[in-house]
């Protein structure tokens, strides 16, 4: 019976392992760039050899873009390297990918881009349950005083913080 109890929780265990996400690529610099309105998960169509070099953690978000052609969604310039072990089997580096995302969703994205100053823009590049997923966010592009002020609103925010604690040091001392 005891036996049976450990094996169930190494199997819940497994089951937990599989459900976190692996991060292979973040784009943080779309956070700085661009004010986040919405945002999704979608899966993507790979190769092979693409998924082999995603599994190696190589990849890069920083130019890349989505678009909706056709009612489908193309995520286009996210930079995959080739697959070091591959051969002629191998796949172009920056060639345009095929987001899976569901009709509504796609709809929904249509209407939204029509605004003018909207934009896709991948966030993450990640595994989650042994697929790979892209997280797009639906973004208007900042100003230079948008991203200023963005700045300014951290670096105060991290000065209370540091007087916050300096003063709960400060008390432990002296009690």
């Amino acid at each position: 019976m005891a036996k049976m109890k450990t094996t169930r929780k190494k199997a819940a265990k497994a089951k937990d392992d599989k459900d976190t996400r692996k991060l292979v690529a973040q784009n943080k610099k779309a956070r700085h760039d661009y004010l986040v309105l919405d945002t999704y998960e979608c899966g993507i169509a790979l190769t092979g050899t693409e998924v082999k070099s995603l599994r190696q953690g190589r990849a890069s978000l920083v130019d890349g873009f989505a678009q909706v052609d056709g009612g489908e969604v193309w995520l286009h310039n996210v930079h995959i390297p080739e697959y070091a072990q591959g051969t002629w089997t191998n796949h172009a580096a920056r060639r345009k990918r095929k987001l899976l995302l569901h009709r509504a969703e796609i709809d929904k994205l249509t209407g939204k881009l029509q605004e003018t100053g909207l934009t896709l823009v991948p966030l993450q590049l990640y595994f989650y349950r042994g697929r790979a997923k892209v997280e797009i966010a639906l973004a208007k592009g900042k100003k230079e005083y948008d991203k200023r002020q963005t700045l300014r609103e951290k670096q105060d925010r991290r000065e209370a913080e540091r007087a916050v604690s300096a003063a709960r040091r400060r008390q432990r001392a002296h009690a």
